[in-house]
Parts: structure tokens; C-alpha cells; sequence
């Protein structure tokens, strides 16, 4: 067992030196200042993260959690359930799903890990973590224990782990699990201590309008019922979370850990996020935003942590498919600060700039 307060002690925040000679130098490269906008902010965060101001993203890898969850028995999905398997075994035989292509298209590794997936998968590019056949249903009790929240969190950790271990640069994550927008929704509901589900609570992946209201009760009613402790993402995850949200929050944790950036993808995702940030508002500053998810949750939870996220594509698939492609806008931010000359290097005068402010 990690000894998680030993963990929090040991966080450290982003390196301020290394961020201001990054300042400076985007101030110094040829271009107005601040001309570039996000990616200037990203390649500064990244000097914070890494100590450095020139940063290469070489070895990108995404960790992709599957997990079913007990609420889907409340009605609150459009899917079958087996269709968390199905993906997932997809996803492992090469399959061209979504996040298949879209890894391969932008140079990332594809992680697949089961942490409690109903059924057995017989494949070496699964991962067995598997802790529950799925959560227990959080509308009539716990969704799990604490002992396993701890578990699935220590898995998340030690990816983290695996990725400084060997070499990786950048990590992005991803899920899939039917009903997780429910937990990603009670989850955030739970930390940032909101009653209406009406602020948010989206509809997920095709609900009719009767499923979706229902969906809302439901969350409604079990954060009612279990009234989870804000400030504790065990407590939460324990009552009303997933085992894929639990190992995002250790993945996040470790992240920070590890220092090592990790890209934040859609609603699940955030929601492991916001938890970590509950473990430690630390994690918070090792975070780059993929894209903006349509899910009401998803803009609450960024606007707690402080996100900005870098794209808008209206994408709402999940499987941490903004990732790859926020991964290689990274790139392009990085390689600004490594390879753009300066207005010194070209000795171009600079006598005009004096007066110009950045917005």
C-alpha cells in the first residue's frame, strides 16, 4: 500500500525560475509578444513542469481505463453494457476504433488497462487490474469500498511511474465504461458541492429525454442519500465514483509526482482531475486541456481547476481522444520555443518594442 500522505508531502509545485527565463525568452523570440497566445502559456508551463525551458514531447503515451459501473442498472445509458468488452477488445485487436486512429495519426502509444470490466479478456495487450466486475450500484450503496478506491488509485500511480521510468514525455488518459458520465457527474457534483444536477449533469451519449431526467434523480437522490465528504476523493470515489475515475485520480496524482505533464480529455477525465486536485490542489499546475466537452460538468470542473482548454471541435466521443490531438498542438508549441530565432540572435532592432504591451 503507497503511503499517500508521504506522497502529498513530497508534491512540489512548478519550478518559477525555470518559468520566468521562459518568459523572457518568448519575449525575446521574433514575434510580438504574447502574439502566440496558449502556446506561449504552454510552453512556459512546461519549463515549470520540467525545470527547463526547452522542451522536446518524443515519447507521448495514452492510458486508456475500462471499467463498468453498478448505476447502469438504474436505466441511465443508451448502450448496452457489454459494449464496454466489446470497445475494449476492439481497442486491443487493432480494431480502428476512434482512439486507435487518432493515437496512431498523432505518434502515440495506446495503453489498455481492465480495472473491472465484466467478463474476461484472453489478450497480451490488455492489462488485468481488474479489482470488481464492475462497481456496485451507487443508488442503492456504496459503488465500492474504500480498500479498493486505494487500489484502483495505486494502478493510476504506477503508470505514472512506468511513464518516467521509461522516458515518455507527455501523458495523456482516457476510459471506457458505460455509464461513467453518471459517476463523472456525481463525482464533480460531490467536490465542488452542488445539489442541482440541473448545472451539471449532461445527457451523455444519446439519452432520451426521459432517460436523461431519470439520470438526473438518480444523482440527485444517491449524493442525498451518501452526502460525500468535498474534501475527500476517497470518499467520493468510494460512494459514488468508477474504478476508471479512481485510477485517473492516481494517474493524475502521479503525474504531478513524477513531473510529468498530462493532458486532460473530456468529462470522465476531468472529473479524475478535480479529484486529484482534492488529494492535493498541487496536481492542478501539471494539467494541459485537450479539448472543451459539451458535458455541463466538464465546464465547472475546468473553471475550479483553472483549465483552459487548447481546442474546440465539438468532440464527445471520449476514449481520451482529445489527447493525441492536443499532444501534437503541444508539439507545435514547443518547437516555437526551441527553434524560433530571436530578435537578438538577428539583430533586429528592438528600440520600438519598448512601448508595446502584450494583451
Amino acid at each position: 500500500m503507497l503511503d499517500w500522505e508521504k506522497i502529498k508531502e513530497e508534491l512540489t509545485g512548478l519550478d518559477e525560475q525555470a518559468m520566468e527565463a521562459a518568459r523572457e525568452r518568448q519575449l525575446q523570440l521574433l514575434k510580438p509578444a504574447g502574439s502566440l497566445g496558449l502556446l506561449e502559456d504552454m510552453s512556459i508551463q512546461m519549463a515549470g513542469i520540467t525545470g527547463k525551458v526547452k522542451n522536446r514531447l518524443h515519447k507521448k503515451i495514452l492510458f486508456l481505463f475500462g471499467a463498468d459501473n453498478g448505476v447502469y442498472a438504474e436505466g441511465i445509458a443508451a448502450s448496452p453494457q457489454e459494449l464496454t468488452h466489446t470497445l475494449m477488445d476492439f481497442y486491443a485487436r487493432g480494431i480502428q476504433c476512434g482512439i486507435n486512429v487518432i493515437c496512431q495519426a498523432n505518434g502515440v502509444e495506446l495503453r489498455l488497462v481492465d480495472m473491472g470490466i465484466k467478463g474476461e479478456f484472453h489478450s497480451p495487450n490488455i492489462d488485468d487490474h481488474k479489482l470488481m466486475w464492475g462497481t456496485d450500484n451507487f443508488a442503492k450503496g456504496l459503488a465500492m469500498p474504500r480498500d479498493t478506491v486505494f487500489k484502483a488509485m495505486e494502478v493510476g500511480f504506477s503508470y505514472a511511474r512506468y511513464a518516467k521510468e521509461n522516458g515518455y514525455d507527455i501523458l495523456g488518459n482516457g476510459e471506457v465504461g458505460m455509464g461513467n458520465t453518471t459517476t463523472a457527474a456525481a463525482c464533480i457534483m460531490a467536490c465542488l458541492g452542488i445539489q442541482d444536477p440541473e448545472q451539471a449533469v449532461g445527457r451523455g451519449a444519446g439519452l432520451t429525454d426521459e432517460a436523461f431526467v431519470h439520470k438526473k434523480e438518480v444523482i440527485a437522490k444517491a449524493l442525498e442519500m451518501h452526502k460525500p465528504d468535498a474534501s475527500d476523493p476517497v470518499d467520493i470515489l468510494s460512494k459514488v465514483g468508477g474504478l476508471d475515475l479512481a485510477a485517473m485520480t492516481g494517474l493524475y496524482i502521479g503525474a504531478a509526482y513524477y513531473r510529468l505533464p498530462i493532458v486532460v480529455d473530456g468529462v470522465i477525465s476531468i472529473a479524475g482531475a478535480l479529484l486529484a486536485s482534492r488529494f492535493s490542489p498541487i496536481t492542478s499546475q501539471f494539467l494541459f486541456g485537450s479539448h472543451v466537452s459539451k458535458e455541463p460538468g466538464y465546464v465547472l470542473a475546468a473553471q475550479a481547476l483553472n483549465l483552459k482548454p487548447m481546442l474546440m471541435l465539438g468532440m464527445r466521443l471520449g476514449e481520451g481522444s482529445g489527447c493525441p490531438v492536443a499532444m501534437t498542438v503541444m508539439d507545435t508549441a514547443m518547437s516555437v520555443m526551441c527553434n524560433m530565432n530571436t530578435f537578438g540572435e538577428e539583430k533586429v532592432d528592438q528600440e520600438y518594442r519598448k512601448d508595446i504591451k502584450a494583451d
